[in-house]
């Protein structure tokens, strides 16, 4: 028996205990088997088969960064190839190279649980090496990405998704109540003709009453829409402020849910915040007997551009395959809106108060155009 041991261990293989450059990995997960490749016919990714797409020279693979968290993402490839992320070009391949990523360092980079990983090069599985390895040693120095393109990739499967569809249905709950049990006070609201009318109806109870419970309850119902807006942004990996950093604990219903609520309830209080702003800027400027008209035209306006806003953006994530989202996506029409807003207000304060365009152009200054650079520069 010792005899035929020492044969055996003679000619047996010898153990492979690492991966990686040196072999100084650990494996931990390869994604031979995870692979995907774009199939024209179905207008979307398949799994990779060798028998039909043998000819490939794209791969691609998502790559969940939460659950691998402190690990490294290992790639080699033995001809020269690309390596894309989120469909954006990061950096040339060596051919017999490995290039060793820090999965903590692409979290923090991507703030995202999941990245589309494509490597691009000479057709074949056999030829890329695509593994998740954990580091025997600190000897190895990983390469740090930076994230500064913007560019088309599938849109993959989140927690988003159910979400997007509860919040549609609830803004809609909202607007129907709205609409059931304050119906003369939402056609009045949304009214295009109304809003661009630049003699407005001072003795109007929503005018005169602008903490009334139906001015607040449609100021409420924008706070939801601005929300839902928001989220709706950092849905398609758009940052605005800092809504990005809120659910870096964990990607669940419950999170988005209070992320939700709490941009709606930061929202409103800006909404009534202005309103104290206007009068403290009316009474300073002797413009109090327009203070109710301008607060008026900020909620009707307001309602009107960023409902119509969100059900166009929706209508085009839903029904677009691929859509390329960028920062203009919201910043132009919000910079459109707001300068159409200005001149609107100019025009209306005008007709109601013989002032001076200097005075008139002060007050206007302070109270619309200083808190949308503020606003601008800290926002995407």
């Amino acid at each position: 028996m010792l005899f035929v041991f020492s044969i055996s261990s003679a000619f047996a293989q010898p153990r492979q205990t690492g991966t990686g450059p040196g072999e100084r990995y650990y494996p931990v997960h390869d994604f031979r088997d995870d692979f995907q490749v774009y199939d024209e016919r179905a207008k979307s990714y398949v799994p990779y088969i060798v028998e039909k797409h043998a000819d490939q020279t794209a791969l691609s693979v998502y790559v969940d960064l939460e659950s691998n968290r402190h690990y490294s993402l290992l790639i080699a490839t033995r001809q020269d190839g690309y390596l894309f992320i989120n469909a954006a070009l990061k950096r040339k391949l060596r051919a017999e190279g490995w290039q060793v990523l820090n999965i903590d360092s692409l979290y923090k980079v991507y703030r995202q649980p999941e990245l589309f990983l494509t490597i691009y090069g000479s057709p074949g599985l056999d030829n890329k090496q695509l593994l998740i390895g954990y580091p025997k040693s600190a000897t190895q120095t990983p390469i740090l990405l930076h994230d500064d393109n913007l560019s088309v990739r599938p849109r993959p499967s989140t927690i988003y998704n159910d979400f997007l569809g509860l919040g549609l249905l609830f803004l809609l709950t909202t607007h129907t109540f709205l609409f059931t049990f304050y119906r003369r006070a939402f056609q009045r609201f949304y009214n295009l003709r109304d809003l661009l009318s630049v003699r407005a109806q001072e003795e109007s109870f929503l005018i005169n009453r602008p903490l009334s419970s139906t001015n607040t309850l449609f100021a409420l119902n924008l706070s939801f829409v601005i929300a839902y807006l928001i989220v709706f942004l950092q849905s398609q990996d758009l940052t605005v402020f800092t809504s990005g950093t809120l659910l870096l604990a964990g990607q669940n219903m419950g999170g988005l849910l209070s992320e939700f609520f709490l941009l709606s309830g930061v929202t409103f209080l800006s909404l009534l915040g202005k309103y104290i702003s206007l009068e403290v800027m009316g009474g300073l400027y002797k413009l109090q007997e327009v203070v109710n008209i301008h607060y008026f035209k900020i909620l009707q306006s307001s309602l009107l551009f960023f409902t119509f806003l969100t059900l166009l953006l929706s209508i085009l994530a839903y029904n677009t395959w691929v859509v390329s989202w960028s920062q203009s996506v919201l910043l132009v029409p919000v910079v459109i809106f707001y300068a159409t807003r200005l001149a609107l207000l100019y025009f209306v304060i005008r007709s109601l108060e013989p002032i001076k365009n200097l005075y008139l152009f002060s007050y206007l200054c302070i109270v619309e155009l200083v808190p949308l650079i503020i606003g601008l520069r800290f926002a995407l």
